[in-house]
């Protein structure tokens, strides 16, 4: 089993930037992929970007791309979401996934990861 543990979540101002972690303990797999998933009030959970940790191929939503970064350190066994250029429509509780290799047609989807955080709390004022 993997247990994911998130920070970095908080309120930040239109325009700035907050980096988000997830630690992962227990075992680890040499095909770990992890994602970043959130959720808004009132909506579906959506893919935000996802990264395999063996082969380095990443995956970001269109609403997402050119802002935020998503990273890896094995070392640390922790991926990491650089959030840029916040917008108010990024506010959403912000969830760390992971899943045993990668499938790109889908990685963007809820069903296909295996664990999930406890979610950490991205407000973005304007």
């Amino acid at each position: 089993q993997v247990q994911l543990v998130e920070s970095g979540g908080g309120p930040v101002q239109t325009g700035g930037s907050l980096r988000l972690s997830c630690a992962a303990s227990g075992r680890t797999f040499s095909s770990y992929t992890g994602g970043w998933f959130r959720q808004a009030p009132g909506k579906e959970r959506e893919f935000v970007a996802a990264i395999s940790l063996s082969g380095g191929r990443t995956a970001y939503a269109d609403s997402v791309k050119g802002r935020f970064t998503i990273s890896r350190d094995n070392a640390k066994n922790t991926v990491y979401l650089q959030m840029n250029s916040l917008k108010p429509e990024d506010t959403a509780v912000y969830y760390c996934a992971a899943r045993l290799g990668w499938v790109h047609q889908i990685v963007a989807d809820t069903t296909a990861y295996d664990y999930w955080g406890q979610g950490t709390q991205v407000t973005v004022s304007s």
